[in-house]
């Protein structure tokens, strides 16, 4: 008798425990998060099944798809059978699920509340491993004109020039502006270049008359307003 019983590849299962048979069979909804990566990444390794490897990713994020989500190309590469092409496809999937549930939510188009600015600006600034800088720009109605991204940094830091904020608002006629930008460690405490930057802001919105008039710091789940704290 074999000392080493080798393990059953995918193809080996009933067609009904097969993650792609299963999904025409029964419907994409009857999948766990598992299966559903297994279908993305097609194979797994010589000692794990796709489903089996996928099971390892999401235990490696404590089986949160958001921690998956903020995973890059280069760090899904380094589990053993996922190379860059199944890492690729695993980082496209969830964008495109990130996309439609930003397409899907009921967005406010006035901005009436620091709430109303985060529920536009969150979709852009969660799920990052790097801090990002956004502007939200407003009409004189408090009508949403557009969302700007202005700068990509670090995970602690981005570099945030005022011209190039400015220029865009005399661009889009602006009447006034709300800053944002995210903390990937989910700090919602600002840093001392944040109150610098927002100050530094709001002294240059005087000047040109186009008045900042919020500054969120934005996690994944929560948020925090300048304003709503007396802060600007």
């Amino acid at each position: 008798m074999d000392q080493y019983v080798q393990k059953l590849g995918i193809k080996a299962w009933a067609e009904a425990d097969r993650p792609r048979e299963k999904l025409l069979l029964q419907g994409r909804r009857q999948l766990t998060d598992a299966e559903l990566i297994a279908v993305l990444i097609g194979s797994g390794n010589k000692t794990e099944t796709a489903v089996d490897l996928s099971k390892r990713i999401l235990k490696h994020c404590q089986n949160d798809l958001a921690k998956v989500a903020k995973l890059t190309v280069k760090e899904l590469s380094r589990f053993k059978g996922i190379g860059e092409a199944k890492s690729i496809a695993i980082v496209a999937a969830l964008e495109l699920g990130r996309r439609r549930k930003d397409k899907e939510e009921q967005r406010l188009e006035k901005i009436t509340s620091s709430r109303d600015a985060y529920l536009v600006l969150h979709p852009e600034l969660a799920d990052l491993a790097h801090e990002e800088f956004w502007v939200l720009l407003l009409n004189r109605a408090n009508l949403v004109i557009c969302k700007q991204f202005i700068s990509k940094g670090g995970q602690s830091a981005t570099v945030v020039d005022p011209k190039i904020i400015f220029k865009v608002a005399i661009e889009q006629n602006a009447a006034s502006i709300i800053l944002a930008h995210n903390h990937p460690s989910g700090n919602l405490k600002p840093s001392l270049s944040d109150i610098s930057i927002t100050k530094k802001m709001m002294e240059a919105g005087l000047l040109l008359e186009i008045p900042v008039v919020d500054h969120l710091i934005i996690t994944d789940h929560y948020f925090v307003s300048f304003a709503d704290e007396g802060w600007v």
